[in-house]
């Protein structure tokens, strides 16, 4: 849907050929990583991603629905142009950075954030201590981090005591990554 210019939200199409290759490629550069779990939202194309890593980190990939995507409601298999031509105000609205705006009837990005944050809180009281992999969505770590920019496959590191992110470039990035704090949670 992503290559089509389709708003996904909450659909829940698998992963692209390409997907699954950027999965394969991610795990493989986390692959001298400490991880003690892996967690992934439960949408297909987070389970499949989830699921590779897992294959080949040795860790069982278990799911939590409040890692989902933003819901988008009746945006959601929608190009931008016709999103734009239904809901101009809306969509002017929400690409202002609105955080009570409803997109399609969906949920608001201050309802997401809250939403994500619990997640990643229950995440963290799981697993006490330890590095934790996540695997989720764009519009749900740009909750956190408003203006995140990364790659498909990218990675950052999660403080888990205030849930502040720390951005990092990932292995699945050009850059060099640093090592990851202690006790962290990564995106």
């Amino acid at each position: 849907m992503n290559a089509a210019g389709l708003w996904q939200g909450q659909a829940d199409p698998a992963l692209s050929g390409r997907g699954r290759g950027q999965a394969r490629k991610l795990a493989g550069a986390l692959g001298g990583e400490d991880l003690s779990a892996l967690v992934a939202s439960d949408l297909a194309r987070a389970r499949e991603t989830a699921a590779i890593l897992g294959q080949q980190l040795g860790l069982k990939a278990s799911t939590h629905v409040g890692l989902r995507e933003m819901d988008v409601g009746a945006w959601t298999g929608l190009p931008h142009a016709e999103i734009g031509r239904r809901w101009p105000e809306d969509l002017a609205r929400f690409r202002a950075g609105d955080q009570d705006v409803r997109p399609g009837g969906g949920e608001t990005r201050r309802e997401l954030r809250l939403r994500v944050r619990e997640a990643l809180r229950e995440v963290c009281a799981d697993w006490p201590e330890s590095r934790v992999a996540v695997v989720t969505h764009m519009g749900a770590l740009r909750s956190l981090v408003p203006g995140l920019e990364l790659d498909n496959a990218g990675t950052f590191w999660l403080n888990p005591t205030n849930l502040s992110a720390v951005a990092q470039p990932g292995p699945a990035s050009s850059a060099e990554s640093a090592a990851p704090p202690e006790g962290r949670t990564l995106l």
